[in-house]
């Protein structure tokens, strides 16, 4: 059994699993609220195999541990660039904290994305029609003619005169245990039950960018490339020389 294949072959798998996450950073690396995919690397014990003789094993046997590349992936909630739209609906949260809002089947959502509209119904969504929540959990609905919308740093919605109530900006103890889902969205899981931000800071008239360098994300293209090229050589010459080996045994 040669070991440099399988561990070499393994650090290729890995090198796949990163490259994924590097390419889907840099598709949506535009996303209004995107949060960037990390990737950490740990090696993992795979057992020992027992080699020459003359160590102080019983019969004599040297034992030699394996190690093989693991992957952890996981998300880097680090505040995105905000991007000034001057757009009365588009609402970017400053410091800690999600947007609550409750999807078409009723369940509840989370996101970073503020990017919101009106329905015909005059109820405040967002981009895919989920119900933007209040701290009571029911939606904002706008008052017909009811002049110009403000959303005050604390979460307040004024129409005219009128306050229609406070946006939910929720908070979780730990968010790497949040669970993604498409378009932006989180849902608790195993993070346990949100609690609201006390003094939330929320800015009219901007959205939070994604938190992806574009650049950071090509180098890391460069890297995955080199070290895919170099194991991959590691296999081959292994192979090469175990393909030798066999001929001049015969």
């Amino acid at each position: 059994m040669n070991i440099g294949i399988y561990q070499s072959a393994s650090a290729l798998s890995a090198l796949e699993r990163w490259q994924e996450s590097v390419s889907q950073n840099i598709t949506a690396s535009q996303t209004i609220g995107y949060k960037k995919r990390v990737v950490n690397f740990s090696a993992e014990m795979g057992g020992e195999i027992l080699t020459e003789r003359g160590g102080g094993r019983k019969g004599g046997e040297t034992a030699m541990q394996m190690a093989f590349p693991r992957i952890n992936q996981s998300l880097s909630f680090k505040p995105g660039e905000t991007q000034a739209t001057r757009r009365e609906l588009d609402v970017a949260i400053a410091g800690e904290g999600f947007f609550e809002v409750q999807r078409e089947d009723g369940s509840r959502a989370y996101t970073r994305s503020g990017s919101f509209a009106i329905k015909s119904d005059r109820t405040l969504v967002t981009g895919d029609g989920s119900a933007v929540l209040t701290e009571g959990g029911s939606p904002i609905t706008m008052i017909a003619g009811g002049g110009n919308l403000v959303i005050n740093p604390d979460g307040t919605v004024v129409q005219g005169d009128t306050t229609i109530g406070r946006l939910s900006v929720q908070k979780f103890a730990n968010t790497a245990l949040l669970q993604h889902q498409p378009g932006g969205y989180f849902l608790p899981g195993s993070a346990g039950a949100p609690t609201p931000v006390e003094k939330p800071e929320l800015m009219q008239g901007y959205l939070e960018g994604s938190n992806v360098s574009a650049l950071r994300e090509m180098v890391d293209l460069v890297l995955i490339s080199r070290a895919y090229e170099a194991n991959d050589k590691i296999i081959k010459t292994v192979d090469e020389q175990m393909g030798k080996t066999l001929e001049a045994l015969g």
